[in-house]
């Protein structure tokens, strides 16, 4: 297949590559890395054709561009050596368009008159339209691959530009710009990222049971979904202010995206009013109705996880008849008990398990201590839920500094991928216990070393919603 050359944005390096993976499948694009390195924001790639390469990067946001990728080099010498071998191939449909040269040199700089110099070296190509600098039929980017502190760049590459990605979208859904945010609000790029990788786009259902102010469900209508969520704090959902109301409808306003906006409500994920076809013994093979789950759970720093539920078994004193009898009062506020983090882990993906289609996806929002694992593999295999309905398709970590949050995402599985023993053992077993105790650090490691030193500054808008 040919090749072409992807300009990364040089931010969240761990995400880029499982976003254009994420793309490719959601397109339906074979894709092929052929070079790809988490220190580079050069990215080369062998796919069908120019339009599925301009398919495929139309909506990224981790990426500027992607480039036919005419000849590459270590050396100015070996780049053009390059590119003569390919003038059979590329210049003839291009010799009376009107072009551009530009250079784009990655840690490194050159002078007007150096960079002048460098572009004339391929005065050679038998290009005789005139040169146009805005919107010309044929741009060309010599790029320049500097390694840190060198002075002479370790690769060169030579790409006629296809299309721009969908980048600009960070910068329109910008949370500074936004009506309706609240500290736990959801950076507005890595909630686009999240909808990228749970495969966004018309046609399909998605829902946030972990909603707050809506920064999934705006990402989500953005490519095209039809969105709705919850949350246990109904003061997210009914938003803030008299007549100037904000809330989350302000956001779909705002960026006219009602049409897609079905509806947002106060729910307990452990007592949901959403029902499946099924649970999770009982043809597990069909799947649900939703196509994907995009959430960043509550941490449990600024309080401990709570759900709905009494304290302690009621007895005799009455506790559970006094609810039964009060829930339909103006302003009654439901008890609510301590929850465990792992536990409330198991009960998403046993959520998703129960509500996606077959091959639908859950992208969740997990937050770890770095002493867990400082490589990739150990980050890959400590603290991850797993369910044996779901497939884990890709781990994107955010690293802090004593600690990361990591973006898990999951594809339910179809019936021949899944163990039935699995299943039935799941299925049979009772709920696990976690943590010994009632208070919120007995509940959840997370919390507890998380007081217990690693606090960052960037963690007050990941904190619980709670």
């Amino acid at each position: 297949m040919p090749q072409y050359l992807v300009r990364l944005a040089q931010t969240h390096e761990s995400f880029r590559k499982a976003e254009l993976e994420a793309l490719a499948e959601l397109a339906g694009i074979d894709i092929k890395f052929d070079f790809y390195d988490e220190d580079s924001p050069f990215c080369i790639l062998a796919l069908p054709s120019p339009s599925s390469a301009a398919t495929l990067i139309h909506r990224s946001i981790l990426s500027l561009s992607i480039h036919e990728l005419w000849a590459r080099g270590t050396d100015y010498p070996s780049l053009h050596a390059s590119n003569h071998l390919s003038s059979s191939t590329f210049w003839p449909p291009h010799t009376t368009s009107s072009f551009r040269f530009t250079l784009d040199s990655y840690r490194g700089s050159r002078p007007s008159a150096t960079q002048r110099t460098l572009i004339d070296s391929f005065a050679y190509m038998p290009l005789t339209g005139r040169i146009k600098m805005s919107n010309p039929e044929l741009s060309l980017t010599i790029f320049e691959d500097f390694a840190t502190g060198a002075t002479a760049p370790r690769a060169l590459y030579l790409g006629r530009l296809l299309a721009l990605s969908g980048r600009a979208a960070k910068t329109t859904y910008d949370l500074k710009k936004r009506a309706y945010i609240s500290t736990t609000s959801m950076d507005a790029e890595l909630a686009l990222v999240t909808a990228n990788m749970a495969l966004a786009a018309p046609g399909k259902l998605f829902y946030d049971p972990f909603s707050g102010t809506g920064g999934f469900m705006v990402a989500g209508a953005h490519f095209g979904a039809s969105v709705w969520g919850s949350d246990i704090d109904g003061r997210s959902i009914r938003g803030k202010g008299g007549k100037a109301k904000r809330d989350v409808v302000s956001n779909m306003v705002q960026y006219g995206l009602m049409s897609r906006y079905l509806d947002g409500f106060v729910a307990d994920l452990t007592n949901s009013p959403i029902r499946g076809a099924r649970g999770p013994g009982e043809d597990a093979a069909r799947g649900g109705w939703l196509d994907g789950i995009m959430c960043d759970p509550p941490y449990g720093v600024r309080e401990g996880l709570k759900v709905l539920g009494l304290k302690r078994d009621p007895g005799e004193n009455g506790e559970r008849l006094a609810c039964v009898d009060r829930y339909m009062e103006e302003g009654y506020i439901p008890p609510k008990r301590p929850y465990s983090f792992e536990a409330m882990l198991e009960d998403i993906l046993q959520f998703a398990a129960v509500m996606l289609v077959v091959g639908g996806r859950l992208s969740m929002w997990m937050p770890t201590a770095n002493e867990e694992g400082e490589d990739g593999e150990g980050q890959k295999e400590i603290g991850i839920p797993m369910h044996p309905a779901l497939g884990l398709v890709s781990v994107c970590v955010q690293p802090f500094n004593k600690w990361s949050r990591r973006l898990l995402t999951y594809r339910r599985l179809s019936s021949d991928e899944i163990s039935p023993e699995a299943l039935s053992a799941m299925a049979s077993r009772k709920k696990r216990v976690h943590g010994n105790g009632e208070n919120a650090d007995d509940l959840n490691d997370f919390r507890r070393k998380y007081f217990q030193g690693f606090k960052e500054p960037e963690a007050e808008h990941t904190a619980d919603r709670q």
